[in-house]
């Protein structure tokens, strides 16, 4: 079934990847297929296209409806194709357990929306909080290691965690079972409802790797 919706499997590793991957999922891979990457390569354009347009920040809460709209009134980005939509739907809907993702579904439709009301940009971020518990927290934080820690990544709406999705799946080459162990695909992450990460200011990506670890301010969190 996963094949025939886009996805592909192997079997093939490497030792590169043995070396950070649980051994329960080490075979079989999932692969975008081929006949499906005209569309996986052109959904990413146009989401990467969508950020330029709306911002950086904006992009973080904008929703699966409004992302269209830009799209198709937009002759610069031009609406999504059918199969692209398809395409879409199948990555949000699509139950990762089958290989090896085990996270707890977090958005139930696609078109979900981030309520605007409830949210706030946190300044020199570019990234958005819920009031409320995330905010006071985060504020919490910064209160007590100080102003070089800072908010890497905040609320990620359904269309964030998508680019974000994609781009990591490409990053290694299809390959979605290995994507997903370091991102989790776009209806189950946390940072839909409330979770943020925290970084070192001036750290840049750095802050994503193990090197955060070893700051002054992982430290002290």
């Amino acid at each position: 079934k996963l094949s025939a919706l886009g996805l592909a499997t192997t079997s093939a590793f490497s030792n590169e990847v043995l070396a950070i991957e649980p051994p329960e999922i080490r075979s079989p891979y999932f692969y975008i297929e081929d006949k499906h990457k005209p569309a996986f390569d052109s959904i990413r354009k146009k989401l990467t296209l969508i950020q330029r347009h709306v911002g950086y920040g904006n992009f973080n809460i904008l929703s699966f409806d409004e992302a269209l709209k830009i799209a198709s009134r937009s002759i610069n980005i031009g609406a999504f194709t059918k199969e692209e939509l398809e395409f879409l739907e199948f990555i949000f809907y699509y139950n990762p357990s089958s290989h090896g993702f085990f996270g707890e579904r977090i958005s139930f439709n696609i078109t979900e929306t981030i309520n605007k009301k409830e949210v706030v940009k946190v300044p020199r971020t570019g990234h958005y909080l819920f009031k409320g518990h995330s905010l006071d927290t985060y504020n919490e934080m910064i209160k007590d290691v100080g102003n070089t820690l800072t908010l890497t990544s905040g609320i990620r709406s359904v269309v964030k965690q998508m680019k974000l999705f994609f781009d990591k799946v490409a990053s290694v080459d299809g390959n979605i079972t290995i994507a997903a162990i370091s991102l989790a695909p776009p209806a189950f992450t946390y940072h839909s409802i409330g979770d943020f990460d925290v970084g070192k200011r001036g750290f840049g990506y750095a802050n994503f790797t193990p090197r955060f670890a070893l700051t002054k301010e992982f430290q002290e969190i």
